[in-house]
């Protein structure tokens, strides 16, 4: 009985017909979801390239954000977000590390991740209220960037304890049996052998979170300044963020050159996508491969 050539029996062309309208599906949905993104970085890029230069990324603002540079936005946004960081990584680390590897499943290890999620779900302008109440009064920092840094510390901690937790569940167990076997203490076996493999999805998972810090401008509402003569540099100053600067200038300043708006939104847009860049291509590699 003679064989019909791969490819012309009937079944397989419908299939191969679904296939290709499936992809051809999949590929108009993903470019109807990029198409505004793309029309809205084509549009800031275009209206905001012409006034980028020297002095309106490194000047202080004048005339009332008529005219000069977005220079202490640019440094109140650094210092926030390392100040961030310097909150997020040790304790969200340390969370996600003691729910991987030290707790023991039951109902105090899964309230404490409901917890974390229910936390990624309020919106930030709590965050802003709580910062605000917690460490500008209660704490007596007032409207400083350490307590701005502080708030988003905690706004982003829920992200980094949920990306620091999945990337050390994602090294295989054998490694870290392998070290406990060979004599190595639980905490030699985390240092040693699970954050180092960790490391890739650590890093991604804080850049994204530092990514949402950046263009977060609710939590800082009311710790930040919208017009300051010097660029400031310490975190007993008041804090002036790009996207509060977005917020403040588009509402407050009449008559401001729209141009002006679309170089700082340019200048935030390449912060948050350097970011994106890193957590994409700091997500590969993490351990070796498995070998028969």
């Amino acid at each position: 009985m003679p064989v019909a050539p791969l490819g012309t029996t009937p079944g397989l062309r419908r299939r191969l017909r679904r296939q290709a309208l499936g992809f051809a599906l999949l590929t108009g949905a993903a470019g109807a979801v990029a198409l505004p993104g793309i029309r809205l970085l084509g549009e800031v890029l275009r209206r905001g390239w012409p006034v980028l230069g020297p002095e309106f990324l490194l000047a202080p603002p004048r005339d009332f954000l008529r005219a000069g540079g977005i220079g202490p936005a640019v440094l109140g946004t650094l210092l926030l977000l390392l100040g961030a960081l310097g909150v997020a990584l040790p304790l969200g680390v340390g969370a996600a590390l003691y729910l991987a590897h030290y707790a023991r499943p039951g109902p105090v290890t899964a309230g404490i991740r409901v917890a974390v999620g229910g936390l990624a779900a309020v919106p930030p302008i709590v965050y802003g209220l709580f910062g605000f109440s917690l460490f500008s009064v209660a704490m007596g920092l007032g409207r400083t960037a350490a307590a701005g840094a502080l708030t988003l510390g905690i706004l982003v901690l829920p992200t980094v304890i949920t990306a620091a937790e999945e990337a050390l569940a994602g090294v295989p167990r054998e490694y870290r049996e392998a070290a406990l076997a060979l004599g190595a203490s639980r905490w030699q076996a985390a240092r040693r052998v699970l954050l180092p493999l960790a490391l890739p999805g650590i890093r991604s998972g804080v850049a994204l979170a530092l990514a949402r810090a950046a263009g977060e401008a609710a939590p800082i509402l009311f710790m930040a300044a919208l017009f300051r003569a010097g660029p400031g540099g310490g975190l007993g100053d008041r804090p002036l963020a790009l996207a509060y600067h977005l917020y403040a200038a588009a509402t407050q300043v009449p008559g401001l050159p729209p141009e002006r708006l679309y170089g700082a939104a340019l200048v935030l847009l390449a912060l948050v996508m350097g970011l994106m860049a890193l957590a994409l291509g700091g997500g590969g590699g993490g351990w070796p491969e498995r070998r028969p």
